[in-house]
């Protein structure tokens, strides 16, 4: 998408969390990118090393009285979504701490709880047009934008960060669909450009979820014991898009004159056992 629109393709790793990312993993990614044949535009960002840009829209955000403290745990979260008058049927936050008095909030603080940050949106809809999906119009809820541990969220480390980068257009899953409404409503607070979206389908295991390496040989390195090569693997991915390359084995560079947006598939690619 990037290249056929005669743009620039960049890397960001989004390694926020610290337990489950690593520069080992990074390498891996970057080094299986390569050998497919997708390369890209400048430094590769990390998350984990622009946490001043990120804190410094939080304070905007706070200034604007746009935050405020939770001091929900995940579990008392997942009660009030199962209590029988509680539940919200989407799931979102039922808003417990949005009204704290500064009492009820020193009770919190005086038993050693620590606050996250959740996005003040009094249940305001967002609308915005995919590229693939058509329209969507979403409630909002109150996501939360920093970690009670400081940790800047998903959320608002990408919204920054496409701003700073000047990303124009945003390829993604389609699992993804339901961060958009949150990201608009950040860029708009923020005062930021919204990209253009594009969800695409995800790739499924012969379970139907999504593909994980639970469901067998899904690294370049898994297949490379199965003497499949990168280039069989960009084949195969060429297929997926609808793309025939004749079972020659193929490099992401040379689809770039036979890919069309336009005939991009709308439903998952679903492997079979066989296929890994």
């Amino acid at each position: 998408m990037a290249r056929r629109a005669e743009g620039d393709f960049i890397v960001r790793m989004e390694d926020l969390d610290r337990v489950t990312s690593s520069r080992e993993h990074e390498v891996d990614q970057l080094a299986s990118l390569r050998a497919i044949g997708i390369d890209w535009d400048g430094v590769v960002v990390r998350q984990s090393e622009r946490f001043d840009l990120y804190r410094a829209a939080i304070e905007r955000l706070r200034a604007g009285g746009h935050v405020y403290e939770c001091f929900c745990t995940r579990r008392e979260i997942r009660d009030a979504a199962q209590a029988p008058h509680g539940s919200d049927p989407d799931g979102r936050y039922p808003g417990t701490c949005r009204e704290l008095t500064s009492t009820q909030r020193n009770v919190h603080l005086d038993a050693g709880r620590r606050a996250a940050l959740r996005l003040r949106t009094d249940g305001r809809e967002v609308s915005f047009d995919d590229r693939f999906s058509g329209t969507h119009t979403v409630r909002l809820d109150d996501v939360v934008v920093q970690r009670n541990d400081g940790v800047p969220a998903y959320n608002l480390a990408v919204v920054v960060d496409d701003a700073v980068q000047g990303v124009t257009q945003v390829v993604r899953g389609d699992d993804l669909i339901a961060a958009t409404p949150r990201q608009i409503e950040l860029q708009r607070l923020l005062d930021l450009p919204v990209p253009e979206y594009a969800h695409v389908p995800l790739v499924l295991g012969p379970d139907g979820n999504r593909l994980a390496k639970r469901h067998g040989a899904v690294t370049l390195d898994d297949l490379a014991r199965r003497g499949r090569s990168p280039s069989d693997v960009c084949a195969r991915l060429a297929s997926s898009l609808g793309i025939d390359t004749g079972g020659r084995p193929t490099s992401a560079g040379e689809l770039l004159d036979v890919f069309d947006p336009d005939c991009m598939p709308t439903t998952a690619w679903q492997l079979t056992v066989d296929e890994l």
